[in-house]
């Protein structure tokens, strides 16, 4: 199989309050098979289901999506607070080690929005719960009507609605071509003071964290807070982010299939 297939983390879901599930939004399959020509293979964020290393045994890049659960405080230090729920802590103890099997394995990895804070939090930043509530910042949720409902036109909800400063000569702008983007913005939780092994490039134009790499990667392990996702089949920005993602993972790929090709042969010789 040529295409490098991509594990993308699910996420706990109870149908009629009954039935727990594991899903993954289409949109982020899409960005996989229509951009990356990948194979998306989901995973469930459940430590009693998935096994971290048999995974990457098969995976040639991990996408950690979005989600509107969050990070419990105490992977960073704080105490939980109302402000920082929902919560789904089953997820949390898988991708919390898998970023750092990841970065320890070379494998690609690529976080969006939760994906983004859970890679923060694993190089040991921690999160405001409303980043909104903090000295000149702006309220970087969802646009939503007078009535306080969710816009119904997902056209304005993931409209583009700040600029990102990246910085220059980085690996964001080397992506991009450029050291001046805009994004959506769709999240209240955001990354309060920095870890040691992330390296931020790139803010909002009101200085929220809005790009960040892992500093001690071989390769692809790269975070947005934006949902790049929605719309990269349409979007230059994510689509250039969604192809440098898929790069990744096929050099990644041939050099793990090159390995096993060398080994086996060292076998047969051995024989």
């Amino acid at each position: 199989m040529s295409r490098p297939v991509i594990g993308i983390i699910g996420n706990t879901y109870s149908i009629e309050n009954r039935f727990p599930v594991q899903v993954v939004g289409d949109r982020n399959m899409a960005a996989v098979t229509d951009v990356m020509g990948g194979l998306p293979l989901m995973f469930a964020a459940h430590p009693a289901i998935t096994d971290i290393e048999a995974l990457l045994e098969v995976v040639d890049g991990v996408l950690l999506t979005g989600a509107r659960a969050n990070v419990h405080p105490r992977h960073f230090g704080m105490e939980p607070n109302p402000k920082h729920e929902p919560y789904d802590e089953e997820r949390d103890s898988i991708a919390l080690p898998l970023i750092d099997a990841c970065v320890a394995r070379g494998v690609p990895v690529f976080g969006i929005c939760r994906g983004f804070q859970e890679m923060a939090v694993a190089g040991g930043a921690t999160l405001h719960p409303e980043i909104r509530e903090l000295p000149g910042r702006i309220n970087h949720r969802m646009p939503r009507l007078e009535t306080g409902e969710v816009h119904p036109d997902p056209a304005v909800v993931f409209a583009d609605r700040h600029g990102v400063d990246l910085t220059p000569g980085g690996v964001f702008a080397g992506i991009f071509g450029s050291d001046k983007i805009r994004v959506n913005s769709l999240h209240g939780q955001g990354i309060l003071d920095l870890g040691d092994r992330i390296i931020v490039e790139g803010l909002a134009d009101d200085g929220t964290v809005e790009a960040i790499r892992m500093r001690d990667a071989k390769d692809f392990a790269l975070g947005v807070q934006w949902h790049a996702e929605f719309d990269p089949q349409t979007n230059p920005i994510n689509r250039a982010l969604f192809e440098a993602f898929g790069d990744a993972a096929r050099a990644y790929r041939a050099a793990r299939l090159s390995c096993g090709v060398s080994e086996r042969v060292k076998g047969t010789a051995a024989r």
